[in-house]
């Protein structure tokens, strides 16, 4: 018997398509007022959100998975048959096992792809971007499929304000694949973890240490548990240090972005940082007045919301930063190549 040798090439990994999906229903701050102790001029003023979009009963996060991807994929215009590896980037699967991948490849119809989940909270989708990327610079795989989704509305507790305000439900999803003769992809990244942060941001139910109980579900383990000053300031200057270390790196100053795709967690974060860059607002994208803090759903969600407004196009130089629970801190810095 014969045996046929797929080819291994190596080159980088590039973008070729962007899909997003977020549920219809909506919750304003106008809804939450009436619901916690809080007002929308104080929302605004803090966080820079006005409404958030939260899921139905019954939907999960495979289910806004897959809406991100068909959306992605139709774009492309690629056949889910098609795609080789499916990494899901989420903090709210929709049970700990199978993996979300698992549901999202069988609903996706995709009979040829392996998966699974990354758990990086905020930071998800730049790390999984950059598995991904590996995946095809490896010359193993040339259809990547990387979808960041998060029902966070699952884990918030609506009448702490402190948390209820922020989040809302979303996913985004991008086709990797291997660049053409020419073309410059995904061009550097820059990553860390500081596990001395878990204790500001964790939800602290539900796992080996404190499996599902009664008395857990009563303390509310099982919803995010957040100390607000301790995340906002390490994420003003880890945020801003990442990507600056990104950039210095392969000797980019930020004044030749062309675009600065942050992870939307608070406009004052995102404008602390595209400062110390050099950036104009104009370079910014910032959706997180339309959806919130969708954890691993943000960037790629505006990457899309950048591509609709005409922001973002062929030969930009382009960067993305997060940080995240974990504490998780990441930067990507890319050439827009479609």
């Amino acid at each position: 018997m014969s045996l046929t040798l797929k080819p291994r090439t190596q080159g980088r990994a590039k973008i070729t398509s962007v899909g997003a999906y977020v549920p219809p229903r909506l919750l304003t701050n106008a809804d939450l007022e009436k619901m916690v102790e809080t007002n929308d001029q104080w929302i605004v003023e803090r966080t820079g959100i006005r409404e958030r979009h939260l899921v139905d009963k019954g939907v999960a996060t495979s289910d806004l998975a897959v809406e991100a991807a068909k959306c992605c994929l139709a774009k492309r215009g690629v056949d889910a048959s098609e795609i080789e590896v499916i990494i899901v980037a989420t903090v709210t699967p929709d049970m700990l096992f199978p993996a979300t991948a698992c549901l999202v490849q069988n609903k996706l119809g995709a009979k040829s792809a392996w998966g699974f989940d990354l758990s990086a909270a905020c930071s998800g989708f730049p790390y999984a971007l950059q598995v991904g990327a590996k995946l095809i610079e490896s010359g193993m795989h040339r259809k990547v499929l990387v979808i960041g989704a998060d029902v966070m509305s699952s884990i918030i507790d609506y009448t702490d304000r402190t948390t209820c305000v922020i989040f809302g439900d979303g996913a985004g999803a991008v086709l990797l694949e291997p660049c053409e003769e020419g073309e410059v992809g995904l061009i550097d990244y820059w990553h860390e973890i500081d596990g001395s942060g878990a204790v500001a941001l964790n939800m602290p139910g539900g796992g080996s240490l404190h499996p599902s109980t009664v008395e857990t579900v009563a303390a509310k383990m099982h919803y995010v548990h957040q100390d607000g000053q301790a995340v906002y300031k390490f994420a003003v200057r880890k945020m801003a240090e990442a990507a600056e270390t990104v950039l210095s790196r392969n000797g980019v100053a930020g004044s030749e972005l062309s675009c600065f795709i942050p992870h939307q967690a608070n406009r004052r974060i995102i404008l602390s940082t595209a400062e110390r860059l050099g950036l104009p607002e104009e370079r910014v994208v910032i959706n997180i007045d339309r959806y919130g803090n969708t954890t691993a759903g943000t960037i790629p969600l505006a990457m899309h919301t950048a591509l609709e407004e005409g922001r973002m196009k062929k030969g930009d130089l382009v960067l993305l930063a997060s940080v995240g629970a974990g504490f998780t801190v990441g930067a990507t810095l890319l050439r827009w190549e479609f």
